[in-house]
């Protein structure tokens, strides 16, 4: 599979025309050589709107014909949560290459499924941890590798919401779009499922492994019997949890739809044995503060400026013309979901669970 052109056409399936396919279809074709060829949805009529938007060449309603017919490289999955495991099984048995949307399961057995078919496929694998494309991550995740902070020794990260409280991305309530990730029924693991595989992913991509969780996760009351039509509103909406790192460093990682203020920030602190670096997404996405060497004793912060890096689209479409897999692949992708297992066990038994 491997090529020494780094322009080759690729051309690219979406499955899965709502939200996130437009932000997905913006960046791909923003790269060159990249051409939208085809799109699926169980919808009809979206499905024709989203290539009528993207200028993609043909629209299904059936994955199965897609994937006969269609002259496809690569599929991105960007379907709802429950339909990602049954839909990148069916795109790797037709060998083609896969970026999926988080979290890539809904469960770590189902991850380990995917990572294996994907391993017997041969092909480029990749999950869309969509905040490993800020710089700011890029950049610590380097700092700590290098030993800028020492040993490890605390973590904080939290990844907070305002959509509940306000109507920061419009009238929740009224929207099926919003209400879906309120409701087991409808295939929602609550905030921790949706957002926090994203927070987890983000402390323990430069923080290292995680090997225990205490868990808590609640499901406020949002509406009259916590029910708004045929939405039982009981997935939880608000999730923190204690860990600890395989490297020994404790960690509080929480995460909630409740935070007024905040309409989609992250924040990690990271503190070791000679530093402590920061990221707030409400500051920008390409810089982060540090305090580090001779700067501890005084408590003195500097703000430094990451440089440009590759998104995860990218790094997907450069992948599939070199051959080589990037990050985050499926495997990272299990490893984070077997965390957020773990969370939910935790929460169940209300105790400790180990990794």
């Amino acid at each position: 599979m491997a090529t020494s052109s780094s322009r080759r056409s690729v051309r690219l399936a979406v499955v899965g025309t709502g939200g996130m396919a437009n932000a997905h279809a913006k960046q791909f074709l923003a790269i060159p050589g990249v051409r939208l060829t085809a799109a699926c949805d169980i919808d009809q009529a979206r499905v024709e709107a989203y290539a009528a938007e993207h200028g993609v060449a043909a629209a299904y309603t059936d994955l199965g014909k897609l994937l006969r017919e269609a002259p496809v490289d690569a599929v991105v999955v960007a379907t709802p949560d429950a339909f990602h495991t049954p839909v990148t099984l069916e795109c790797l048995r037709a060998g083609k290459h896969v970026l999926c949307e988080k979290p890539l399961a809904l469960n770590h057995a189902e991850a380990k499924r995917m990572v294996a078919a994907a391993s017997r496929a041969g092909v480029i694998n990749m999950v869309n941890f969509s905040y490993r494309s800020w710089p700011a991550i890029q950049a610590v995740a380097d700092l700590v590798q290098r030993g800028g902070l020492g040993d490890l020794r605390h973590v904080e990260a939290s990844y907070l919401q305002a959509w509940l409280p306000s109507k920061i991305w419009g009238n929740w309530r009224t929207k099926p779009a919003w209400l879906w990730r309120l409701s087991t029924r409808h295939g929602s693991n609550g905030v921790l499922g949706d957002v926090g595989v994203h927070i987890v992913d983000f402390a323990s991509y430069p923080a290292g492994a995680v090997s225990k969780v205490y868990c808590q996760l609640q499901a406020f009351p949002k509406a009259p019997g916590n029910r708004i039509g045929e939405y039982r509103l009981d997935a939880n909406d608000s999730a923190t949890m204690s860990v600890t790192f395989k490297n020994g460093a404790l960690g509080v990682i929480h995460t909630t739809r409740w935070c007024g203020g905040h309409a989609n920030r992250l924040y990690l602190k990271l503190a070791g044995t000679t530093g402590t670096v920061e990221i707030d997404g409400d500051r920008g996405t390409d810089v982060y503060r540090i305090c580090a060497g001779r700067d501890l004793d005084s408590c003195t912060w500097r703000e430094k400026k990451a440089k440009a890096s590759p998104n995860n689209q990218e790094r997907f479409i450069r992948a599939v013309r070199t051959g080589v897999t990037e990050q985050p692949d499926f495997a990272r992708g299990a490893e984070v979901q077997k965390v957020l297992d773990a969370g939910f066990a935790s929460a169940a038994v209300d105790a400790p669970v180990k990794v």
